[in-house]
């Protein structure tokens, strides 16, 4: 059976914008994927506080105050663990991520069951460069210590770092390539109260669409991103009228599909971190790293004969 992980404590320091709020109120608006009655089971319990003093669901914050969720151990959905090292050095290090294993902890679910917590076992100090959804498989950079944190972020932000993703797209594209440049932003989504999806006014992105194969209402793509907006890839292609097949969330025009309550983490659809090329911080050197795709994001060779 399996055991429960340890707990964890949730932090957040009280702004002047939530100056005024009754705690009860505050968590329900903050964090609305718990109802408020639950919120007001989890105070009665003892289990929020503000600063070291249990808090009651009519205290009244004020700009300055720690509030702290302790939430009580929890068993963690199973996840997959097979993961691999793609490069490790002392300046680098890229891990294979299976897809359905979350790269952080989030959505209240996981915290020991990620990728995060794996790698960690390995080099206790490492921290994740970016990350990829919990339904996207494919490569994840690492810096393997504190001190590699500061000159790897800067090579992975340099200028020519190229990151080349596949995935199974609903329909054909007319073009054999093409690029997507829709801007994304936040837009009201009431799961979440706040979702990233094509939005005019939202944050310009970029990407670059090739098709490889096409497939029986589908094609398989890559895509390489030149911004690195949240789902971006789920986002573009949907609003260019492909949205990727299983996606429980996005649907044309790259907004929400219509009566969806769908989280961005939900599986259902194909996408993979395919290649990643970047200068190494300490050399300069240029590393080129790939992971093999799954089955069905891989080409299929011509038929002989």
């Amino acid at each position: 059976m399996q055991a429960p992980n340890g707990g964890f404590r949730y932090e957040e320091w009280i702004g002047a914008p939530e100056s005024g709020r009754k705690v009860l109120a505050h968590l329900a608006l903050r964090h609305p994927l718990a109802s408020e009655a639950e919120w007001l089971r989890r105070i009665e319990s003892g289990e929020v506080f503000l600063g070291e003093a249990q808090a009651h669901g009519e205290d009244v914050l004020r700009a300055g105050q720690r509030l702290v969720w302790a939430r009580p151990p929890w068993i963690e959905p199973e996840v997959p663990a097979a993961t691999a090292i793609l490069h490790e050095d002392e300046d680098l290090l890229a891990v294979a991520k299976p897809s359905g294993l979350p790269t952080l902890p989030g959505g209240g679910a996981f915290l020991d069951h990620t990728l995060l917590a794996l790698v960690r076992r390995r080099h206790p100090e490492a921290s994740p460069m970016h990350r990829l959804g919990r339904g996207t498989s494919g490569i994840v950079l690492f810096a393997p210590s504190a001190g590699a944190r500061k000159p790897l972020q800067a090579a992975f932000q340099g200028e020519g770092t190229r990151k080349v993703y596949r995935t199974l797209c609903s329909g054909r594209p007319e073009a054999p390539a093409f690029a997507i440049t829709a801007p994304i932003g936040e837009v009201p989504y009431a799961p979440l109260g706040l979702l990233h999806a094509a939005r005019a006014g939202g944050r310009p992105s970029e990407s670059r669409v090739t098709v490889l194969e096409y497939r029986e209402g589908a094609s398989l793509v890559e895509v390489e991103i030149l911004t690195g907006r949240p789902h971006q890839i789920r986002i573009h292609l949907a609003f260019a009228g492909h949205p990727l097949v299983g996606d429980p969330l996005y649907g044309t025009g790259g907004v929400p599909l219509p009566g969806t309550s769908a989280l961005p983490g939900d599986p259902g659809y194909l996408l993979h971190a395919h290649q990643l090329e970047l200068a190494h911080p300490r050399t300069g050197e240029w590393i080129s790293l790939c992971c093999q795709p799954p089955p069905a994001l891989r080409t299929h060779p011509p038929d002989e004969g």
